[in-house]
């Protein structure tokens, strides 16, 4: 697979939101692309009808050369890239007890792609490759050892399509070598993870066996003393399924204000909304921790990446997360910070002991190089 016109379509399907691009590689040129937010459960096969119908408008099906997918969990069975066929599928679909909220609609859009451009080969790509090799002091919990593998119970991580390609930026940005920098990755978008890498390899990362632990998100908990649960389950009634619920889908920004949007969070701490304070303060604080956690790990930073919806957008969220840590050589310049929207840029002034950098994710892109790869 290497001609001039190689297209590939890469779906990539969130918690929350489908996004798809057309690509012409090697040189990553975007030919069509789109962001469907708030996709309801239910909603994802005219969601993904419309990506077809929108490809065969622009002219492109008869083009395709690949169709990538983001997949978030593939276990301890897919750690690399991987053409898609039925036992694939089945497997992905096997995993969604891991990822109730991400791995259904990827099955839906590898199902779909696969009527509606038969002839045309899939590759899935799997965010937890990238933390497939995590050190086992990082990846093991502490609960019995046999239970735990029996139940393959580990820290898989997730986000890693995203991490692993701003890492990479980040070396080409700073043009530095990846092997010699240590970085912190915050992506923050609906779901956020942080990773701790060094030397382009992760120590280690805020999600574990399922996307529910790590940083406050738009509807999930992150970190939660399992006690809270044991409590539920033996004094309102819970359930498993009501748990379930609970975690992935009343906690968060959600739980804490009522909307998943850090958009419609920070309208309200403007306007001086006392709840919407203390989610900001909450979710903020979060992401405070696990950075200075992991300039522990790694015996300090080169760099704090920002990336994800919120990393890249709100400046505020940038500037409160890593407020008062002057101390550790991590600061954010007011002015720079503003001034970077949505784009790459440095936002830590000069002379910073540790770099603060904005990096748009670009997980299309990655996808679609991991494809041309495999098929290559």
């Amino acid at each position: 697979m290497s001609r001039a016109d190689d297209l590939v379509l890469v779906l990539n399907a969130g918690s929350s939101s489908l996004k798809y691009q057309v690509l012409r590689m090697p040189a990553g040129e975007v030919l069509l692309r789109a962001h469907v937010e708030l996709v309801e459960a239910g909603g994802w096969g005219q969601a993904l009808a419309d990506v077809t119908t929108a490809v065969d408008g622009a002219g492109l099906s008869g083009r395709l050369r690949a169709i990538g997918h983001r997949v978030v969990h593939g276990g301890t069975r897919h750690t690399s890239p991987a053409v898609v066929d039925d036992a694939l599928i089945a497997s992905v679909e096997e995993l969604a007890e891991l990822a109730p909220l991400h791995n259904p609609p990827a099955v839906s859009g590898m199902r779909h792609a696969a009527a509606a451009f038969p002839d045309i080969p899939q590759v899935a790509v799997f965010d937890t490759g990238f933390f497939a090799d995590l050190p086992e002091a990082a990846a093991r919990y502490a609960i019995d050892v046999e239970l735990a593998d029996a139940e393959g119970i580990r820290r898989y991580g997730m986000h890693g399509i995203s991490h692993g390609y701003l890492v990479q930026r980040t070396a080409d940005l700073l043009e530095r070598p990846l092997a010699e920098l240590s970085l912190i990755t915050l992506h923050l978008g609906n779901g956020a993870s942080a990773a701790a890498v060094q030397g382009g390899r992760p120590l280690d990362t805020s999600m574990g066996l399922t996307p529910v632990e790590g940083l406050v998100m738009g509807s999930r908990s992150g970190d939660l003393d399992p006690g809270v649960l044991l409590h539920l389950l033996r004094h309102r009634g819970y359930d498993a399924d009501g748990l379930d619920d609970l975690l992935n889908h009343r906690s968060g920004l959600r739980g804490l204000y009522g909307s998943t949007d850090v958009r419609d969070v920070l309208a309200a701490v403007a306007a001086g909304d006392p709840r919407a304070l203390l989610a900001h303060e909450i979710y903020c604080r979060r992401i405070r921790k696990y950075v200075g956690a992991y300039l522990a790990l790694l015996g300090g930073a080169d760099a704090i990446v920002f990336a994800g919806g919120a990393g890249e957008h709100q400046p505020k969220v940038r500037a409160d997360a890593l407020a008062g840590l002057a101390g550790l050589g991590i600061e954010v310049d007011p002015e720079r910070n503003d001034a970077v929207v949505a784009e790459a840029g440095v936002i830590s002034p000069d002379g910073a002991g540790v770099t603060v950098l904005v990096v748009p994710t670009d997980e299309e892109l990655a996808i679609a190089r991991e494809a041309v790869a495999l098929l290559g």
